[in-house]
């Protein structure tokens, strides 16, 4: 019986920025699972089709422009309309500008900040607002990050809007919890994504960042797998407000 609260068969996932890395990771962890799922970005996710669908789960990708709004009122209906229902939405799709705190740009800022955390806030609002007409209760998973704890250098407007999807997550369950809608969070550690490539290719920030990672790795998509499930099943159903560290015991250090 406890490992059947894990299975997520005849629900519908969608996740933004499922192209590659934590997205790719996390939708194919969902597919898994049994999820069926639809994947939001700017192109169309060749690759995670093709191993969704080779795992017997349906596919729907639906294009938009996550660093504005305006497709968000749109996004659920064309899942809903695509695959007929949707259960579980993974706020995946992010971001990064690193400058100086003393030259960073408002467009720095901005782009940022709209992405990480305007959309999100938006893409779930959207996603409370169905469930709540249909009367049913749903799964959010944000994807927080080291910098929702820490502050970073050279990454104004990544940490401003990480703390802010911390926040926010705990806002939400907060509201949200009575409804049957679990928020949630997932701050994945230092992963080998394009996001962190800077840093692998710097030998000394690379040593350094692998010096205080008790695992002695960078994390890889896969890694995120249990998690992701985890807070997308009926086994998390009573957990609200949560943000779950997957960081190779970086914030134990």
């Amino acid at each position: 019986m406890t490992l059947q609260s894990f299975d997520l068969t005849g629900k519908v996932a969608l996740v933004t920025g499922a192209n590659t890395g934590l997205g790719q990771g996390i939708a194919l962890a969902l597919a898994e699972a049994g999820a069926d799922i639809a994947a939001v970005g700017r192109s169309a996710p060749g690759q995670t089709q093709a191993r969704v669908e080779a795992l017997g789960r349906r596919f729907a990708f639906v294009e938009a422009a996550l660093d504005t709004i305006a497709p968000v009122a749109d996004i659920v209906a064309q899942v809903v309309a695509r695959l007929g229902r949707f259960d579980i939405l993974v706020n995946n799709a992010g971001t990064i500008r690193r400058n100086d705190a003393l030259d960073f740009t408002e467009d720095d800022w901005d782009a940022v900040i709209g992405v990480n955390l305007k959309t999100l806030f938006f893409l779930s609002q959207a996603a409370g607002r169905h469930w709540v007409a249909q009367g049913q209760g749903g799964k959010i998973v944000n994807i927080a990050s080291m910098l929702s704890f820490q502050g970073g250098i050279r990454v104004a407007s990544y940490t401003a809007s990480k703390s802010g999807v911390l926040g926010l997550t705990r806002l939400l369950a907060n509201e949200w919890a009575a409804r049957g809608i679990n928020v949630n969070a997932i701050a994945p550690g230092y992963f080998a994504t394009s996001n962190t490539e800077a840093l692998r290719q710097d030998a000394d920030r690379n040593r350094a960042i692998l010096e205080r990672i008790p695992a002695g790795r960078w994390g890889v998509p896969a890694d995120l797998a249990g998690a992701a499930v985890f807070l997308s099943s009926a086994a998390s159903d009573y957990v609200h407000g949560a943000v779950l560290p997957v960081d190779g015991g970086w914030l134990a250090r």
